[in-house]
């Protein structure tokens, strides 16, 4: 069984993340310099220039890896949940701020599952608030977007036997999640193949959502 053990965010990875926030402001104000005719000292101007080139590469970089593996599940349209978080756990590895997943992976011209990852990312290991995230997949135009989720649950035990397996699907908007008003989905996705939950896959939801054979 794949086990949700997505990284959770402590001290160290705070003080990353809080030194990510002030990037966009530190560049605000170079270039605000800049366009009052104050230039920056040579060294500090080489440096931040490099800085910046190697930081928006090495995000562009942990996106690219996750949209390449969607990419290669796209003759089935589909991800097992286990891979699912995997992809997840690149994104926090790579160290991707809010900003590099609204630019990367909320494009509407991306595949709706790299779209959900972000949805995903940006609530659970960043902790960016329910409505900024929807704000920025309205700007994006991509909120109303669709996903189908199928789940297999153990059966129950009733009188000394166990009754047979459950089956679910749940055909929801990438807003809606956000929102909470998919919290039983948004769970499952979470916490992956985890005590009586036996499989979970995520596809794009093209027409209506069907159980398996």
């Amino acid at each position: 069984m794949e086990n949700a053990l997505v990284p959770q965010v402590g001290h160290a990875d705070s003080g990353r993340l809080r030194v990510e926030r002030l990037l966009p402001i530190l560049a605000r104000t170079v270039l605000v310099g800049l366009a009052v005719g104050r230039p920056l000292p040579g060294e500090m101007a080489v440096g931040w220039r490099s800085f910046y080139i190697k930081r928006h590469k090495e995000m562009a970089d942990g996106a690219n890896v996750v949209a390449k593996f969607v990419k290669r599940n796209s003759p089935t349209e589909s991800l097992e949940v286990g891979d699912y978080l995997r992809l997840i756990e690149q994104l926090y590895t790579r160290g991707l701020g809010f900003k590099d997943v609204v630019m990367l992976l909320f494009a509407s011209k991306e595949n709706v599952l790299l779209n959900l990852v972000g949805v995903h990312y940006s609530i659970f290991l960043l902790g960016v608030p329910a409505n900024l995230v929807l704000e920025a997949l309205q700007s994006c135009h991509i909120s109303e977007r669709l996903v189908c989720v199928r789940w297999w649950k153990l059966g129950r035990w009733f009188y000394g036997f166990r009754l047979r397996d459950e089956s679910r699907c749940r055909r929801v908007s990438l807003g809606d999640l956000v929102l909470d008003k998919e919290e039983e989905v948004l769970g499952v996705l979470h916490r992956g193949t985890i005590h009586e939950v036996l499989r979970v896959q995520i596809s794009v939801a093209d027409g209506p959502c069907t159980l398996w054979g």
